[in-house]
């Protein structure tokens, strides 16, 4: 029996280093749908990749589905499958479910309740429906988790603080300095996180930002808005040594920022202390650049204590959001229950389509040959009406049997008993 399945890598159990490596590349995100399609027991898929989680989400009718998709992972991204036991999330069914739904409501995330993982999970949805590996089943799964995240929206305050991953590390930045308005700042990409980042960094006062992106238009829109400066990635080694502050996040497969780009930085700089932010998976920036003196170096994870200094008042409405989750896949539970009586009707209409077929070229074959039309139509009606009723008729003898065998011993004694 097909059910839904999702293998999980999160920032829950795994760190930067480890969702670095499962990382799926957006370029490459259509050819691993169809690899993954293309296993035995695997009818539909949907990959999530952001920088705090790696999901494969599944329909599957396969008994081990929670292997195969384990070796899945681990083949894909030629890891030994030994060493990322440890960090696996696996759920199924109802429970599968209930964790999509808590991923698209941001309470699955780092961040709690914020809203950029429902674009996410959206955008991941797109690319499977146009690769062509989504089914009915998976559709209805995913419409279901944006109508409950919406209805969460809507109805509870779990997004009204400004809590982001760009927030916090617009914060985590005032930590290093105290007056953000007399830094410079080197943003590296050009995708929402970025932009989000110059938007709080505005808000701010800072006056000197520099958008660097590969390409050039992208870097411009943001630049635009927040009254920034634009140059090409490939330019961005020339302006490093002006930055105060560095936030990277690009979608490249390798690090852009190494050890020794940093020291010839700082020596311009006469070691002037730069803070730098890497929330790229795979990180942007070399792990190696932290050992440098006069360098503060952070990743995505070092946001935790960020975030928990201010999602106290999200905390509130976690309960209320966890509440309409629960009723929500009520009404997904009824659908797929549902499913089985609608898998019989179709069956049964593709039966009686067939049996009208076959009984039609029959009377046509007859006609042909000459037979008298009146008592070739009667018989053709005659045949359709047995055919077709053959099955519902079998069903209700066998179902008034099943009850009769269970009531057998059931009758109580008509006889009044002697005192």
């Amino acid at each position: 029996m097909s059910r839904i399945a999702i293998l999980s890598v999160n920032h829950q159990l795994a760190s930067v280093e480890v969702r670095e490596k499962v990382a799926f590349a957006s370029n490459n995100l259509a050819n691993a749908l169809n690899n993954l399609k293309a296993i035995d027991g695997i009818s539909a898929c949907v990959i999530l990749s952001t920088c705090n989680r790696s999901e494969i989400v599944v329909v599957s009718d396969s008994k081990n589905t929670k292997e195969i998709l384990s070796n899945y992972l681990s083949d894909t991204h030629q890891i030994e499958r030994e060493s990322l036991d440890p960090y696996f999330s696996y759920f199924e069914s109802g429970d599968a479910v209930n964790h999509i739904c808590q991923v698209a409501t941001g309470l699955d995330s780092l961040v709690l309740g914020e809203p950029q993982i429902l674009g996410q999970l959206k955008d991941a949805y797109h690319v499977a429906k146009e690769t062509g590996t989504l089914n009915k089943l998976l559709e209805k799964l995913f419409q279901h988790a944006f109508s409950t995240a919406k209805k969460v929206r809507t109805d509870t305050q779990i997004g009204s603080s400004p809590v982001s991953i760009a927030y916090c590390a617009v914060k985590l930045s005032e930590k290093i300095f105290a007056n953000l308005d007399e830094q410079t700042v080197l943003l590296i990409g050009a995708g929402e996180m970025i932009e989000l980042c110059a938007q709080h960094l505005d808000q701010k006062g800072v006056k000197n930002m520099i958008v660097a992106n590969r390409t050039v238009e992208n870097a411009k829109k943001i630049a635009i808005l927040y009254g920034a400066k634009s140059i090409s990635l490939k330019k961005f080694s020339d302006v490093i040594h002006q930055a105060d502050i560095i936030i990277s996040s690009t979608a490249a497969s390798v690090p852009i920022i190494g050890k020794g780009l940093i020291e010839t930085a700082l020596k311009q700089r006469k070691h002037k202390p730069m803070f730098m932010l890497d929330i790229a998976i795979p990180r942007d920036i070399e792990p190696e650049v932290a050992q440098l003196d006069d360098v503060f170096l952070y990743t995505i994870d070092d946001l935790e204590q960020v975030v928990s200094d201010n999602i106290d008042n999200r905390q509130r409405e976690k309960t209320m959001a966890e509440e309409i989750i629960k009723e929500q896949n009520k009404n997904f539970e009824n659908w797929l229950k549902s499913l089985p009586s609608e898998q019989v009707v179709q069956s049964y209409r593709s039966g009686a389509n067939s049996i009208k077929e076959t009984a039609i070229e029959e009377a046509l074959k007859k006609l042909k040959n000459g037979g008298d039309s009146e008592q070739i139509i009667r018989k053709l009606a005659d045949q359709l009406t047995n055919k077709l009723l053959h099955t519902p008729f079998q069903n209700i003898k066998q179902s008034s049997q099943d009850q009769l065998t269970q009531c057998e011993g059931c009758v109580p004694d008509s006889k009044p008993k002697k005192s």
